[in-house]
């Protein structure tokens, strides 16, 4: 885990040391910023948001819920509704997911280390809805159980479950990339996925 938080602070080009994390270990530098160059008055101006969220919105994804056990002090687990997962590598299995660098659930999930990756189906938006939201109970009314290799919550009734340790952190743009080496995972091999599209969840018709 300290190697982890290490490369998450040096992505972000927060000073750190490897002596800090790990004692023994020599100091290491941030590595340095990249350097900045404004738009030119003859370069075509980067697309607006809206046209971003316009385009991009044709493209279905499923959605699931990422989670995490909680930490010291804290009161309970931490977990938030996430759109942008993916299968990453067969050989190491790698999963990855992006997360907003403005979140508040994301320093919980990386002080613990590890994350389960919940699958949503069909019928589980509310479900979704829940997790979308900021400052409330997430868990209140939840049945879960501790994932079996992190300990992370395996969410009752969600067709699949991915269970990970955080392998590495990158940075892009206002979001983080996530990548989890998988330890442990299951599926119950029936029902429909949940799908987003164009703001709006979906299901598959026959």
């Amino acid at each position: 885990m300290a190697a982890t938080v290490v490369r998450y602070l040096r992505s972000v080009g927060s000073p750190t040391s490897a002596a800090a994390a790990e004692p023994g270990a020599e100091s290491v530098d941030a590595l340095p910023r990249p350097d900045l160059r404004a738009v030119g008055e003859d370069e075509r101006a980067p697309v607006s948001p809206a046209e971003f969220r316009a385009v991009l919105g044709n493209f279905a994804s499923g959605v699931t819920i990422i989670t995490a056990p909680p930490g010291e002090g804290e009161d309970g687990p931490a977990g938030f509704a996430c759109q942008s997962f993916a299968s990453l590598s067969l050989d190491p299995p790698l999963v990855t997911f992006m997360v907003a660098r403005t979140s508040t659930t994301w320093p919980r999930i990386a002080r613990a280390g590890v994350f389960c990756v919940n699958i949503l189906g069909a019928e589980q938006g509310e479900l979704c809805r829940s997790f979308a939201v900021s400052g409330a109970d997430k868990f209140a009314g939840v049945a879960h159980t501790p994932a079996p290799a992190t300990g992370s919550p395996q969410l009752h009734a969600v067709p699949a479950w991915i269970d990970c340790r955080i392998h590495a952190v990158h940075t892009g743009g206002d979001h983080l990339i996530v990548v989890g080496k998988v330890e442990a995972m299951g599926a119950a091999g029936e029902g429909d996925p949940l799908l987003f599209h164009k703001g709006r969840f979906g299901r598959f018709a026959d």
